[in-house]
């Protein structure tokens, strides 16, 4: 087990009834049931809770985004199943013997929704856009693997010297700044779906409503009724498309965790994966009922730019101050995992043991102690009085719970009366951008089962960082992980850039998510990726 003084870099968020399907040839669809043996309509009900903010590539950055452009978009890679990455709209990759140079070759029958092909020329222009300063993306150093990208984004570089080339319509280059093993896995994320150039050039706004959206994927937007619903269909033009099995997709936006419910019980939602926990504890022992990990991180963010959490040992009083057990086990019931580190369990090592086994946690629960460092640093900072603190979270029934739950922990075990305050995801998000918080509810999910995507939150130049909190030497050990070529000796500097992270402590890790869902007994073949919510395309409703 490392301690929490233990010393040994470029990611939102989150960012988590048996009624409506009868047996022996019925079936429920949205609108009512279906005669008595009647086939099935391929449909179905999803909530994303509410409106996503952005379903542009470029520049997302939330998992109810994620979640609808996964379906909507593909890659020069893409992801099977059980989630690995399998060749998308590429059908053929040449790597040079330096494993520098990637070269793209696109299947001949890829087209856009609008049914013009997909081109080279629009992998490039969709790179060259995420990097360009002026588009200001949160998820440009995601492309930093790319020769010259870095530069170019923070405007030290030429658009030239990025190292993106379409040779011709569908041969695409792209050379690495360094060799890098799971290049195919980034592929593979959503942050690398291409744009269509010609309607991007022509409408910059072509990503906010559904008569101007133009996707890639198994699935086309056919209706935005914003703030109310959003509906997919089977993309007609998708190369792929004998592989796609649900014909039409509905996301509704119930925010209400108890209303989402009774849709479920209801049969207007096929799908339900938000509960109030008194719901989530009874629902347990139902068929219906699926549980399965996330790999991701619920936290606490701290403003250190903002009293009192300019403080490291006021910062650590807090995280000591909280009863883990209690808030999964008693709050949010859900099976989640007690968190002490960033990185969740779910990373495989090359020596074949968990990252997080192997790292351990770094701190634990000492009232007393946190008292004591309390004390400390506000008599660090000439403090009589603490500063006041003000607890923010997103508009949710669970986040307000854990919320309670943490104000009530904080003053009966540190002795610090917090006040709450809550804002709609959208506006919340721009408020902790803008830094306009002292300490905020905030999950970070990796895109891809590697600590390295955990810890890039956490970078000083990482968009997401929300907390004003920069160490040079955590940055300067992740970039040195990202290159690393011995897999053993890249977790150990991962290693000891988790250790800078949580002796500095710019966040509270609260719980390692578990995902709890409500599906009906007639739709078979949803899949459950660990870092991404379910996929229909491979989902038949019987």
């Amino acid at each position: 087990m490392k301690k929490l003084a233990a010393f040994a870099l470029s990611l939102s968020l989150v960012i988590p009834a048996l009624a409506g399907c009868g047996g022996s040839g019925e079936s429920t669809s949205t609108g009512g049931t279906t005669t008595p043996g009647a086939a099935a309509k391929q449909e179905v009900v999803f909530n994303a809770k509410s409106e996503p903010p952005d379903l542009n590539p470029l520049t997302s950055t939330d998992t109810t985004s994620f979640w609808i452009m996964d379906h909507l978009g593909e890659g020069l890679y893409t992801k099977d199943k059980d989630g690995n990455p399998i060749m998308g709209q590429a059908k053929e990759v040449k790597l040079s013997d330096d494993k520098l140079k990637y070269t793209f070759i696109l299947r001949d029958d890829v087209k856009w929704t609008n049914g013009e092909p997909v081109t080279a020329e629009d992998y490039a222009f969709t790179y060259m856009k995420h990097l360009d300063p002026a588009t200001a993306s949160t998820t440009a150093y995601l492309l930093y693997y790319i020769k010259g990208a870095e530069a170019y984004n923070k405007g030290t570089g030429k658009a030239e010297d990025v190292g993106i080339k379409a040779v011709d319509a569908k041969t695409l280059e792209i050379e690495l700044v360094a060799p890098t093993s799971y290049f195919d896995k980034m592929l593979a994320t959503r942050y690398w779906h291409p744009i269509n150039k010609k309607q991007a050039e022509a409408n910059p706004k072509w990503a906010a409503n559904a008569d101007t959206y133009i996707s890639n994927g198994a699935y086309k937007l056919v209706s935005w009724k914003h703030d109310s619903e959003l509906v997919v269909e089977k993309n007609e033009h998708y190369w792929n498309k004998a592989d796609v099995k649900m014909d039409k997709i509905t996301w509704k936006m119930v925010n209400d965790a108890t209303t989402a419910y009774q849709m479920y019980k209801s049969g207007e939602l096929d799908f339900n994966k938000e509960m109030p926990s008194d719901i989530l504890a009874q629902e347990k022992s139902s068929p219906d009922f699926k549980s399965v990990p996330y790999y991701g991180t619920y936290m606490y963010m701290f403003n250190v730019t903002k009293e009192p959490f300019t403080n490291k040992k006021v910062r650590k009083a807090f995280a000591m101050s909280l009863d883990r057990k209690a808030l999964s086990e008693m709050v949010s019931q859900g099976g989640e995992t007690p968190a002490y580190s960033m990185v969740p369990r779910g990373a495989m090592q090359p020596n074949g043991k968990d990252f997080r086994e192997e790292g351990g946690d770094y701190f634990k629960e000492d009232y007393e102690a946190a008292k004591k460092l309390l004390a400390e640093g506000m008599q660090e900072e000439g403090w009589s009085t603490l500063p006041d603190v003000t607890l923010m979270y997103n508009t949710d029934e669970s986040h307000k719970k854990i919320a309670q739950a943490i104000q009530e922990m904080l003053k009966k075990n540190l002795g610090v009366e917090v006040k709450m305050t809550n804002q709609e995801w959208k506006v919340y998000l721009d408020t902790t951008k803008q830094k306009n918080y002292q300490m905020g509810r905030m999950g970070w999910v990796g895109q891809i089962n590697d600590p390295a995507f955990n810890l890039d939150y956490y970078l000083g130049e990482s968009p997401n960082n929300r907390t004003g909190w920069v160490n040079k030497e955590y940055d300067q050990l992740n970039m040195a992980a990202k290159v690393e070529q011995d897999p053993n000796k890249r977790m150990e500097l991962l290693h000891q850039a988790e250790a800078i992270l949580m002796d500095d402590m710019p966040f509270i890790p609260v719980y390692h998510y578990q995902q709890n869902y409500l599906v009906k007994p007639n739709v078979e073949g949803l899949t459950f990726p660990v870092n991404a919510f379910p996929s229909a395309r491979w989902a038949t409703k019987k």
